[in-house]
């Protein structure tokens, strides 16, 4: 009997995770892992820790938004529309619009210069062109629930990354230490790297993404009626999964690097394939072969992730017909912004934007943005005229501050970053 169980508890757990899954490991994405993979290069084991002290704060607001958007029926944007003046709406999608398209287009890059590295004889930008033809078909004709079992299974790619590190010898004594003493280095280079971190670990086009899945899975399992403790308990084990999952991947990424790469006296990692490549000659082709396949799925997951986030901004923004569980010709606007997504990412490889510099310049806008949303989401989730009995407990204003806080600081220390000398 017990062994008939537990088979069946799992599948019963791996139903139940979805949006917080998905977005979890879309934050892994090949922007995400050229970050973590500097990190380890640069400074070896000391970031580490930083997986640890940003699991709570990224599940924590991850949560918020997407009990906003079960409360509400509405994504992150409709409820600003909803309860914000214009000027705070028009905002967000300004400061969103370009990070997004910026994000995508690294990331295309980056599947792009991973896929040549596989292939030698076969261009990267046609890699790139091809995924992203790839992409745009599967968005446009899949039905909902194909994108998001396909989204899900994709996440499993990311299981790679807990791999390289066994190939490898390992002071695990070292790496214990690391992971729970933090070390703080009062340089600007380690400094930027750990503003980076932040940045990509806790994304505003994820905030805009989770809170519009928690509505589309009520959509689909039509829960369209009451919020009750099992809905919101089950919602928050997804995310508190998904994040946890993200970090893991993260803290396996900066190790690896951070030991094979730092160790050999490997830097300086300014993309994947970069990372991908040093892998080689150091840790063997195993470790190459499964970072490359890696960097190739989690940018499979990512994207789409980033152009919906995008198109639901701008949809609900303007009262448009959205939704990924709609046809084509049921709403049109809602997937020409995706389209258009897509090939604006795309075509920054052709005007002269190089996948370091749109990294750069995206972190710049998500670290400016992120302070912004997130006490409007904190504003919102303690209004109890939209909330009501499901605004804000302690525990979460208290990691939800936290990661205010924490983020304002980041924001300054950008700034300052891009000024100084």
């Amino acid at each position: 009997m017990t062994n008939k169980k537990s088979p069946n508890k799992l599948l019963r757990f791996w139903r139940l995770l979805g949006p917080g899954l998905i977005t979890g490991a879309s934050d892994d994405d090949p922007s995400g892992i050229a970050t973590y993979s500097q990190a380890g290069a640069s400074y070896g084991l000391s970031t580490l820790w930083t997986a640890l002290l940003t699991f709570p704060l990224m599940a924590s607001i991850q949560e918020i938004c997407a009990r906003i958007g079960l409360i509400t029926s509405q994504g992150l944007t409709g409820t600003l529309k909803t309860n914000y003046t214009k000027p705070v709406l028009y905002l967000m999608v300004l400061f969103s619009f370009p990070a997004i398209i910026m994000n995508i287009g690294a990331d295309i890059a980056g599947m792009g210069a991973v896929g040549n590295l596989l292939f030698p004889s076969i261009e990267a930008t046609y890699f790139s062109v091809v995924f992203t033809c790839l992409l745009l078909v599967l968005i446009i004709y899949l039905p909902y629930q194909k994108i998001a079992a396909i989204l899900k299974y994709l996440c499993i790619v990311l299981l790679v990354y807990l791999v390289i590190p066994f190939l490898y010898k390992q002071d695990w004594l070292a790496i214990l230490k690391a992971t729970v003493i933090p070390e703080i280095k009062f340089d600007k280079k380690f400094l930027s790297i750990l503003v980076g971190i932040l940045g990509t670990t806790i994304s505003p086009y994820l905030f805009f993404w989770q809170a519009n899945m928690e509505v589309e899975e009520m959509k689909q399992r039509k829960k369209h009626l009451v919020v009750n403790k099992k809905v919101l308990s089950d919602m928050k084990r997804d995310i508190d999964f998904g994040m946890l999952f993200s970090n893991v991947v993260m803290y396996f990424i900066i190790l690896a690097t951070g030991t094979v790469l730092f160790n050999g006296n490997i830097h300086q990692i300014d993309t994947v394939d970069q990372a991908a490549e040093a892998l080689k000659p150091l840790a063997g082709n195993s470790a190459y072969l499964l970072f490359a396949v890696g960097v190739i799925g989690t940018g499979l997951l990512a994207i789409p992730v980033l152009s919906g986030s995008l198109s639901y901004i701008i949809s609900e923004t303007f009262g448009w017909e959205q939704g990924l569980d709609k046809k084509f010709h049921e709403a049109k606007a809602f997937y020409l912004v995706i389209a258009a997504s897509l090939i604006l990412g795309l075509s920054l490889n052709y005007v002269g934007i190089s996948p370091v510099q749109a990294l750069i310049y995206s972190a710049i806008l998500y670290g400016l943005t992120a302070p912004v949303l997130i006490a409007i989401i904190l504003h919102i989730s303690n209004n109890k005229k939209i909330m009501g009995k499901h605004a804000n407990g302690r525990r979460s204003n208290i990691l939800g501050f936290s990661t205010l806080i924490l983020m304002t600081v980041a924001a300054v220390m950008l700034i300052y970053f891009q000024f100084a000398s």
